[in-house]
């Protein structure tokens, strides 16, 4: 599963099962992919929380001015080739 170089934010806590599984499943593509920890990271549980209705939704996967909150691979994909 390839798609073009693409920049990607997921923002994920320890422990979280679906953000294991979603890195598992992109770890096969091309993209570029940043983790942000939102129990060590303020800003990032923050952005979380604005997106997910004031909820600590994980993982929430950003893409440029694209959010998604608790996305399939599938989601990410089509996200990222879409930019």
């Amino acid at each position: 599963m390839t798609v073009p170089q693409h920049e990607v934010t997921v923002f994920w806590r320890p422990g979280c099962g679906f953000c294991m599984a979603l890195e598992r499943q992109l770890a096969d593509t091309d993209l570029t992919i940043h983790f942000r920890n939102i129990w060590e990271d303020p800003d990032a549980a923050e952005f979380v929380r604005n997106h997910a209705q004031g909820n600590e939704i994980v993982p929430t996967v950003q893409i440029g001015a694209t959010v998604m909150v608790n996305p399939t691979a599938t989601d990410v994909l089509s996200a990222a080739n879409a930019r």
